[in-house]
């Protein structure tokens, strides 16, 4: 069972993202992806605003694509304008390091389009958007960033009285009311569409809380540990965007049901069981989709297609390059080498050159 394109706004938060996106210019600070890019911290408006800076949050409160209790929350947020320009730079990176080997590349073409259907693309997009937000927020709570939040205060851990809390840690738990807040999110939607975009939503969610983890620090005579302290800490944001992608790849397409006991609509997807199909649930981990993807070879409303795409030889090309085939350029490339370390403190290297092959795929 499929569904056909959407019509109308687009919902709130891919409508943020999408708009920083292609407000974005994609200068060389996007390519060369290594998928561990660090959270940039932009300037932040701190815990005491001066009439001037003030007045440029509320600003770029305004410039945002937002609903208008999106914009009062904005506002009331010192802060929170960087943190959602943050969290769509940290989603981008990832989105584009994840995808770099795929036919769709995470491109900003066609992007308006894509939101409006429900492929597992749109789930992706999702998932990612509404994981970097929470991520963002969490690491802004703990540096000082945002007014109305501080470090995590509880740790709710075994034996916690044993234990020195010194260290400012991820707040996830504000940062879980404050999203679900921002997004108002509330009672499930008879509309399939949005059930699916909620339900994908809250797996970028759920996967950044699997990523908390507890780090503790000894302190004593001679590393005796006398006294241990511990903190709340995300992992790096590349393990959630790693994960996501895996969730991705086993995406589930799903379609709506009654459930009889309840009365209330809710996601379903056809599993074989003893040769017939029979109603399976998705899990709340699960990314979820509502039609087939297209293949993304040739330009279309939702990519630029891969002409002219790079691609490695070995690995990926007939796949990237849809059976078209690749042309073979050669270029010569610089680097250091037969590198020496000199006493005390210093490395001294040549400068050697080596012909490289490069393979981008044919129109």
């Amino acid at each position: 069972m499929h569904a056909g394109p959407v019509s109308g706004r687009l919902p709130l938060l891919p409508c943020v993202v999408l708009y920083w996106f292609l407000s974005m210019q994609q200068t060389s600070a996007y390519f060369g992806l290594t998928g561990k890019e660090p959270l940039t911290l932009l300037p932040s408006a701190g815990l005491s605003m001066g009439p001037v800076a003030e007045k440029a949050h509320l600003k770029q409160c305004e410039i945002l694509k937002l609903s208008r209790k999106q914009k009062r929350l904005c506002r009331r947020e010192p802060g929170l304008a960087d943190v959602l320009k943050d969290s769509v730079h940290l989603g981008l990176v990832q989105c584009q390091y994840q995808f770099r080997n795929e036919r769709w590349n995470c491109s900003l073409e066609g992007r308006t389009n894509l939101l409006k259907r429900g492929f597992k693309e749109t789930a992706f997009l999702y998932a990612i958007s509404s994981a970097a937000l929470m991520h963002s927020l969490a690491k802004a709570c703990s540096s000082g960033r945002m007014e109305r939040c501080t470090c995590d205060d509880s740790p709710d851990l075994k034996n916690k009285e044993a234990w020195q809390w010194g260290v400012c840690g991820d707040n996830l738990k504000y940062s879980v009311k404050f999203l679900k807040n921002f997004l108002g999110q509330k009672k499930v939607s008879k509309d399939l569409r949005a059930r699916v975009d909620m339900h994908n939503t809250n797996v970028g969610i759920k996967a950044v809380k699997s990523g908390l983890k507890t780090t503790c620090k000894c302190h004593g005579v001679s590393g005796s540990c006398a006294v241990r302290t511990c903190w709340k800490q995300l992992s790096p944001f590349h393990e959630t965007g790693k994960l996501l992608k895996h969730k991705y790849e086993t995406a589930v397409e799903v379609y709506s049901i009654t459930n009889d006991a309840t009365g209330e609509p809710e996601l379903a997807s056809p599993r074989k069981v003893n040769y017939s199909f029979k109603n399976h649930i998705p899990r709340s981990t699960d990314l979820v989709y509502m039609e087939a993807s297209p293949n993304f070879c040739r330009p279309s409303k939702y990519s630029a297609g891969t002409a002219g795409r790079t691609c490695s030889k070995e690995t990926n090309c007939d796949s990237i390059c849809c059976g078209r085939g690749y042309n073979t350029q050669t270029r010569m490339v610089r680097f250091s080498c037969h590198c020496q370390v000199h006493w005390c403190c210093y490395v001294k290297c040549q400068q050697c050159v080596q012909e490289e092959e490069i393979y981008t795929c044919k129109k």
